[in-house]
């Protein structure tokens, strides 16, 4: 049995330790501590899966949480597949200019005669 790195004989090492450590008197209310703590947490996220539930209606039983774990990304996996993608096709620019209508003289705006308008409160 392991979980997370944690196998049967750490478990037993550390119960042992705690017993030396807190001393008899304080470990049975440790204990039941401890208890209440988990069963808390545990309280804690059966409620907000049902409020999920609730808010999602039927929809939440059709979700595949397993895909959504975090523990599944792999930052490597992904940098890999990202540089093994095929890059975009670079754009045609020359198809695209000639596609596009060409701005004759007439349509560019008139050009004033005189000193440019510069304004003092701008900068």
């Amino acid at each position: 049995m392991s979980f997370a790195g944690i196998t049967l004989d750490k478990l037993l090492l550390i119960a042992v330790l705690a017993a030396l450590l807190l001393g008899p008197e304080r470990l049975p209310a440790l204990a039941e501590k401890l208890g209440a703590l988990v069963r808390g947490l545990r309280d804690m996220a059966t409620g907000a899966k049902d409020r999920m539930r609730e808010e999602m209606g039927p929809e939440f039983d059709e979700v595949d949480w397993r895909k959504l774990d975090p523990r599944q990304y792999d930052p490597r996996r992904i940098v890999m597949q990202a540089l093994q993608d095929d890059p975009a096709p670079k754009p045609d620019f020359a198809a695209a200019a000639a596609a596009s209508s060409v701005a004759t003289v007439s349509s560019l705006p008139k050009r004033h005669d005189g000193p440019m308008r510069f304004d003092d409160e701008a900068t």
